[in-house]
């Protein structure tokens, strides 16, 4: 995607930081990065300063490495980090060894993205996606994590499409609608087709979890970030709906398995549908290959 922020006005420092932000959603695009900072700052001021500091310390540790430039423009060394600073001001109290927490969290996120970059370039390799976001904050946090607020909401129609909005601001751990709103402006304004894709994915969350009558987890927003996810991650092939389709169905039948073995969820059923989607897809065009005629008239064999 050709970079929306190459002016003299906006350094390059700042144009990797806002697509960190957008990474969060699988887009480059500084415009979505900065709604999605924005939605942090309105709706949960408590975890922006969190959210930054695991961003910059991201950027930071890949600048000093001597990390790919691209890769730290496009954010990919950024997003991680950015969502270990959000949870970990939402998980854990106020002291003096959150901020350097954090900063090691974000460093240490860019290094493992760096390790997984180097051995996944090729196309049989698969995306890292947030899985350093998730191991990282699985260690850290031994498990467990702050209970959600259970307050009753009556299911009504504005709720429930308030709900539909907080499936995308759940993916940063932001449940108010307003977040959901400016991502999912940020998403139209980088890439429409993945904006549609990421609010059908929130509402096929939204419907499954009312059908499994978890109406709290409904309602929140909490049914529907990882099929947002998976839905924004495979949406790419306008021909093949049936791909995303697909993810979104297994992030939703994986989620639950996550939580039986005391494992926080978090991003986990989206990487987890994402890559045996991949996987799946690579084996059926590897079959297909295999067993198409090589020897047909008119269409030899070459010879080594």
């Amino acid at each position: 995607m050709p970079n929306h922020c190459a002016n003299p006005h906006c350094p390059d420092w700042a144009t990797a930081l806002l697509n960190g932000f957008s990474q969060v959603f699988l887009q480059r695009h500084p415009l979505c990065g900065l709604l999605c900072l924005l939605a942090i700052l309105l709706t949960a001021p408590a975890q922006f300063g969190g959210a930054l500091l695991g961003g910059v310390a991201g950027l930071l540790t890949a600048q000093r490495r001597g990390y790919a430039k691209a890769d730290r423009q496009a954010g990919l060394f950024s997003y991680n980090g950015i969502l270990l600073g959000l949870l970990l001001s939402l998980a854990l109290p106020w002291s003096a060894l959150l901020p350097p927490l954090i900063i090691a969290a974000g460093g240490l996120s860019a290094m493992l993205t760096q390790q997984w970059l180097k051995r996944s370039r090729g196309p049989r390799c698969l995306p890292a996606y947030t899985a350093p976001f998730v191991g990282l904050a699985w260690l850290l946090l031994n498990f467990n994590l702050p209970p959600s607020p259970a307050t009753p909401i009556e299911m009504t129609i504005p709720n429930l499409l308030a709900a539909h909005l907080s499936g995308l601001g759940q993916v940063m751990f932001l449940h108010q609608p307003l977040a959901g709103a400016l991502i999912a402006t940020g998403l139209l304004l980088a890439n429409r087709r993945a904006a549609a894709w990421a609010l059908c994915g929130s509402a096929f969350g939204l419907a499954f979890a009312w059908l499994q009558q978890e109406n709290a987890q409904a309602l929140s927003g909490l049914g529907g970030y990882n099929a947002a996810l998976v839905a924004l991650a495979l949406s790419q092939p306008a021909c093949r709906p049936w791909v995303p389709l697909a993810g979104i169905v297994l992030a939703l039948l994986l989620a639950p398995g996550f939580s039986a073995l005391g494992l926080p969820p978090l991003t986990a059923p989206f990487i987890l549908a994402c890559w045996l989607v991949h996987a799946t897809d690579r084996a059926w065009r590897q079959a297909c290959l295999d067993s198409t005629p090589c020897a047909l008239p008119g269409n030899h064999p070459r010879l080594p």
